[in-house]
């Protein structure tokens, strides 16, 4: 028997609707290139996402045509967000951060039509535009004062395309599994592969990001993503606050600089803001320095990599800010856990409600997490067992996006995520590392991310990377760089003395580097491929004389 319930679409236009006729004063605020904020209403939004999909229309996009853009957080990439897909398009946000031939070879094997670009990046799209055979406009996200000097022919002005426009458009009617934007991996091994998302599972996953126990987004909450629309959709924030009603800040091209940050934040009352760990560890150290506040500041969710405890700490104790640790990738649209408060998590030892708290939380509601052994045999839920994590669910990918039509099929089931991790009896999960970054030491595995963690705890160190060193006896060895804090000049011993006793004697780095900076990759996680280019072998012909070494 079928129930009698109405068969309506879960679309990007239904939050459209939703916010406009629910929300519609509630505003989105921009930062401009020029410093200067831009506000408009949900509506004012809209009104012009309905004159922009006239515009592409007049284009003469096909339904199912990749429209990409090279822009960051502010209202223009915001109208493009919901013209494009609502109008049966799709949305293919590039990562301008990336290497130029790895740009185009992501928008080529896109089969990108139009290109809509902000106009500091000119030089990047006239080189990379002879390579796109199939990309037919250029628009640039600018009235005709900020278009660009230099730029490809014929390049159009996206506020002259706009002025014509009428403010009304039909909006189609679109299968709720059509495609609706398209992402693609960081390819820091092999090619970048495509993640298509469709109008289905983006609604689901900002349905589930909006859960009470997850980012818990109410019409009173302002939110600010400092985590970039160009990377997995700003993880979901241009879905799940309008749906919500929030206030909406976008931070612009300067959204790494926390002075900016602290002053955006402030001045608009930010409630929720959300960004990978270097963003708020260069926050912290801003208030720190400068002695500034941010009352108005609830809480911040980190995600991309783990965030140290210390961290954490420092945010709740010292600032009253909640941090609360997400994981999720590309592939899991991307929020797969989040980490809030269990009932019953208030009776157990402190030491396990820092363990609980350090953890990277529970699946939301749609995703289901699992580890597994080399024998591809479910690991127990005991927190220590260790395994490759494994996920599922409905705005989980089933494939990667081919241009041929012929996607593969090897998640149909369960997506390997590339993780290794161990899930507790509650369901809390705690990433111990990545497959490609784990170290094997003798035989024994050592968690990279444990050691980091730890060693950002020291009040010396302001960045910390662990990486597996080639080692003649025992094939690898942990190797930790680190930067220090400005003023600080703690050595080697001091270090790896301040770590013996908070993990296993054999566990302990057989070196400290000290760097000016660590590197970074396009979305901002430290590159442990870059680091492994460069210290992979300073290890290898040392001897292991150091009786902590030993294998048990």
């Amino acid at each position: 028997m079928q129930g009698l319930m109405m068969d309506v679409p879960l679309s990007i236009t239904s939050v459209m609707r939703h916010a406009e006729r629910n929300h519609a004063e509630r505003e989105v605020i921009a930062l401009t290139a020029d410093g200067g904020l831009k506000r408009q209403t949900y509506t004012e939004t809209f009104r012009r996402a309905r004159r922009l999909a006239n515009a592409l229309a007049r284009l003469g996009l096909a339904p199912g045509d990749r429209g990409a853009t090279l822009a960051w957080n502010d209202s223009r990439h915001m109208e493009l967000y919901y013209a494009v897909s609502c109008a049966g398009y799709v949305l293919h946000t590039l990562n301008p951060r990336l290497p130029p031939r790895q740009i185009a070879w992501i928008a080529h094997h896109a089969g990108d039509r139009c290109l809509f670009a902000d106009p500091e990046f000119a030089p990047l799209v006239a080189a990379i535009t002879p390579q796109l055979p199939e990309l037919r406009t250029v628009i640039f996200l600018a009235d005709p004062r900020g278009m660009p000097v230099s730029g490809p022919e014929n390049a159009l002005c996206y506020e002259q395309l706009l002025e014509p426009e009428s403010e009304h458009f039909d909006w189609p009617a679109l299968d709720e599994r059509s495609a609706s934007s398209l992402c693609y991996t960081s390819g820091t091994t092999g090619d970048p592969k495509g993640v298509l998302y469709s109008h289905r599972s983006t609604v689901l996953h900002a349905m589930a990001a909006n859960m009470a126990d997850v980012m818990g987004t109410r019409s009173t909450d302002c939110v600010l993503p400092v985590v970039p629309m160009f990377h997995v959709n700003a993880w979901g924030t241009p879905y799940f606050a309008p749906m919500a009603g929030a206030k909406l800040v976008l931070p612009g091209r300067r959204a790494g600089d926390p002075a900016t940050l602290c002053d955006l934040i402030d001045g608009e009352q930010v409630t929720l803001s959300l960004g990978v760990p270097t963003v708020w560890l260069a926050l912290l150290q801003y208030l720190e320095q400068t002695g500034r506040r941010l009352p108005g500041l609830a809480r911040v969710v980190v995600g991309g990599s783990a965030c140290p405890e210390a961290i954490i700490d420092a945010f709740r104790d010292r600032h009253g800010i909640e941090v609360h640790h997400a994981w999720g990738m590309t592939e899991t649209s991307p929020l797969g856990s989040f980490n809030t408060p269990r009932a019953g998590d208030e009776r157990l030892p402190e030491t396990d409600r820092r363990q609980r708290r350090a953890s990277q939380g529970r699946a939301v509601f749609g995703i289901e997490l699992r580890i597994v052994g080399d024998d591809g045999r479910e690991q127990a839920r005991d927190g220590r067992s260790c395994g490759a994590l494994q996920a599922r669910g409905p705005f989980v990918a089933s494939a990667y996006y081919a241009p041929d039509g012929l996607v593969t099929a090897q998640h149909r089931e369960w997506f390997d995520t590339g993780d290794v991790a161990a899930i507790d009896a509650a369901g809390y999960m705690r990433i111990t590392d990545r497959t490609k970054d784990v170290i094997k030491s003798g035989g024994e595995w050592i968690s990279s991310i444990e050691l980091e963690n730890l060693a950002v705890a020291h009040p010396a160190i302001a960045e910390a990377a662990v990486i597996a060193a080639q080692h003649e006896r025992w094939g690898e060895r942990p190797l930790l760089i680190v930067v220090r804090e400005r003023g600080c000049t703690a050595q080697r011993d001091e270090i790896l003395q301040f770590l013996a006793g908070r993990v296993p004697g054999w566990w302990l780095p057989d070196d400290v580097i000290f760097v000016e900076g660590i590197p970074h990759t396009a979305t901002g996680k430290i590159d442990k491929r870059a680091l492994r280019r460069e210290y992979a072998e300073v290890l290898r012909q040392r001897p292991s004389a150091d009786p902590l070494l030993s294998m048990r």
